[in-house]
């Protein structure tokens, strides 16, 4: 079996704009993706387009689904692998981000993706995200309630 990844951070910001953060448009676009479509209910759509210059099916995380929302404590969700993986991008992962009321002022969020196979591919896509959770997407959204929202022309 292959481990989960697991990640646990606390945001500098109360709980319910830290869900705000992950479950509107316009919160993803502070911290997540440049553009997005959000649809939160269950079968609702998820997908983040970070190359929005790239052909249609390699833009993000087109495809992706909402299978669960707990308002203001978790959001599940499918996930797909980069574009630079096709033999399984269009296979899903699932990502569950939960959400928790440290104080008035932060918010502890725990992110676990898993679903992962055992093949080269699918090693290289859990490294892929390993880095990408760990090291971009949740320090953003760290920095987006400390500095400010991102603002993507400049990036």
């Amino acid at each position: 079996m292959v481990e989960p990844l697991v990640f646990n951070a606390i945001i500098p910001s109360e709980s319910g704009e830290v869900w705000k953060a992950w479950t509107t448009e316009s919160g993803v676009r502070t911290f997540f993706a440049p553009e997005c479509k959000i649809d939160l209910r269950s079968g609702g759509a998820y997908e983040m387009y970070f190359d929005l210059d790239a052909p249609a099916g390699s833009r993000g995380g087109e495809g992706c689904v909402i299978l669960a929302v707990d308002p203001q404590k978790m959001l599940s969700l499918t996930w797909n692998a980069p574009p630079e993986l096709p033999d399984i991008r269009f296979q899903r992962t699932h990502v569950t981000i939960r959400f928790e009321s440290v104080s008035s002022h932060s918010a502890k969020i725990t992110l676990t993706h898993d679903g992962w196979g055992t093949s080269p591919n699918w090693e290289a896509a859990r490294t892929y995200f390993e880095r990408a959770w760990g090291e971009i997407v949740i320090p953003r959204l760290i920095n987006r309630f400390t500095v400010g929202p991102i603002h993507w022309g400049n990036q």
